[in-house]
């Protein structure tokens, strides 16, 4: 029976593999040797607590304007072509406190972040919907279209990161 010899590409494979796994190992020992995760420090968790009031700040401030002059928010909703605009107002204003709220102080953060984010995006495809619009509304409506979609990106990433350590969530331990 004859020899065979093994292949050059596998023999090269499994030692690139080899040599990528270690680094991993290597990677992964060093953050178990310093005890902590990246999200897992002081300055981290300020971050996050400057993210979490700073997102809030927005919809806070413009969820008591829709409370306070409810006939204005629902005259609003229908000029933008929201579907029910007053149950559509109620949404807005419920989001926009009680649930921009629970942001703010870390309370439910990661199921709050995701409504959110969604209602965000719901507000861009209802209210900023630039490429309906013509002349120069057009780049004001895209603009603020763009910028709900950043503020989405700010919710999700609140969802991965959770409140941190300077909050509701946290001192209950959830």
């Amino acid at each position: 029976m004859p020899l065979r010899l093994p292949d050059l590409r596998s023999i090269i494979s499994r030692s690139l593999a080899m040599r990528l796994l270690r680094k991993a190992d290597n990677v992964r020992g060093a953050f178990e040797k310093r005890g902590a995760s990246v999200m897992e420090n002081d300055t981290n968790d300020g971050v996050i607590l400057a993210a979490r009031l700073l997102l809030a700040a927005l919809f806070l401030i413009f969820g008591w304007r829709k409370l306070t002059d409810h006939s204005g928010t629902v005259s609003r909703m229908v000029q933008d072509g929201a579907p029910f605009p007053v149950l559509a107002s109620a949404v807005a204003i419920f989001m926009e406190l009680p649930v921009t709220f629970a942001v703010a102080v870390g309370g439910f953060t990661r199921p709050s972040a995701v409504l959110l984010a969604l209602y965000t995006l719901g507000s861009a495809l209802i209210a900023h919907r630039y490429w309906k619009v013509k002349g120069e509304k057009k780049i004001d409506s895209m603009e603020s279209f763009y910028k709900n979609l950043s503020i989405m990106g700010g919710f999700l990433l609140l969802y991965i990161t959770g409140a941190g350590k300077y909050s509701i969530d946290a001192m209950l331990g959830s």
